[in-house]
């Protein structure tokens, strides 16, 4: 098979989700408007936050800190495949593409670790609630905020470092809307055994061990509610965890049934589209999901619009 050396790579084909011309102006302002509605909707939870000073607590200063990587993670991807629609190109460079993958990896995983650390407060308030200032002390929580950003950033790097060793074919077109790390190692000419070995090992620090840390929370979350004499008292614990597990539900949820239908599916096509859901859609609802369910959020927000409508 003809072959050439990865410094002779200069682009990759990105095939998109469908092929068909009529299609791609549909696709054009639909991902745009999800792209509007998650970047506003978590820029929204942000200021919401940070300017309602009754909200400076641990479990909205990570829920802020989610927001923002919501942010970034779906300006990892949108942005060039709107570019890509509007100018009838399918052209990533191959600098562009390893960029992607990058960030993209980056920001999956800083979502990940955040939902673990997320339960763990939620554990922290409602099994200790006595020591709960002194546990999730401001020093603390910025620990794990940057310990949940170092891993990740770590975790790309090495897998970015790994496709900078291959080969690729002369066959170049990645199935997807953007640049997949699978999908990149599979048109790889040269041996990927060392990128598999690490996408299996680092699977397991990035997805299984942080749902393991987040099953375990709420099984220890739950234990505690059940022993709450009160009804109210039970509704009112559980209440601060819904949005939460919502959104937990939906992340991995989402994530696992990308895994799965790759697994299952020999068409890439397909998973492209399921990996739509993982990329943009549960980006885009989790502002809604803790604008609707969560008090606090409601009433900030509520504030921070009446706020904007006086000064205008």
């Amino acid at each position: 098979m003809e072959q050439r050396n990865q410094t002779a790579v200069s682009e990759f084909i990105l095939l998109g989700l469908s092929e068909e011309g009529e299609l791609q102006p549909l696709l054009l302002w639909q991902f745009l408007s999800m792209y509007l509605l998650t970047f506003s909707g978590n820029l929204l939870i942000i200021l919401a936050i940070v300017t309602d000073s009754r909200l400076h607590t641990p479990m909205y200063f990570f829920l802020s800190n989610l927001s923002f990587v919501d942010i970034c993670f779906t300006s990892t991807t949108i942005p060039k495949m709107l570019l890509n629609l509007q100018t009838q190109s399918k052209v990533i460079t191959y600098a562009g593409c390893l960029s992607q993958i990058y960030f993209f990896m980056v920001f999956v995983g800083v979502d990940n670790f955040l939902l673990t650390v997320m339960a763990y407060d939620r554990f922290a308030a409602i099994c200790h609630p006595l020591h709960y200032v002194v546990i999730m002390n401001p020093m603390f929580c910025a620990s794990l905020l940057l310990a949940c950003w170092v891993l990740s950033v770590l975790d790309s790097l090495l897998h970015d470092l790994l496709v900078l060793q291959l080969s690729f074919c002369t066959q170049l077109e990645i199935p997807h809307f953007f640049c997949e790390l699978n999908q990149v190692i599979h048109l790889a000419c040269s041996d990927t055994f060392f990128n598999n070995l690490a996408i299996y090992v680092t699977s397991g620090i990035r997805g299984f061990i942080p749902l393991i840390g987040i099953l375990y929370s709420y099984s220890r979350i739950v234990t505690s509610i059940l022993k709450i004499p009160s009804s109210g008292g039970k509704y009112k614990a559980f209440s601060t965890c819904g949005s939460h597990l919502l959104v937990v539900s939906l992340f991995f949820g989402t994530g696992f049934g990308v895994y799965f239908s790759s697994a299952a599916s020999q068409n890439s096509r397909t998973t492209a589209i399921a990996s739509v859901m993982y990329t943009v859609v549960t980006p885009m609802l989790n502002p809604f999901i803790y604008g609707l369910r969560n008090r606090d959020i409601k009433l900030a927000l509520r504030k921070l619009l009446i706020r904007k409508t006086v000064s205008a």
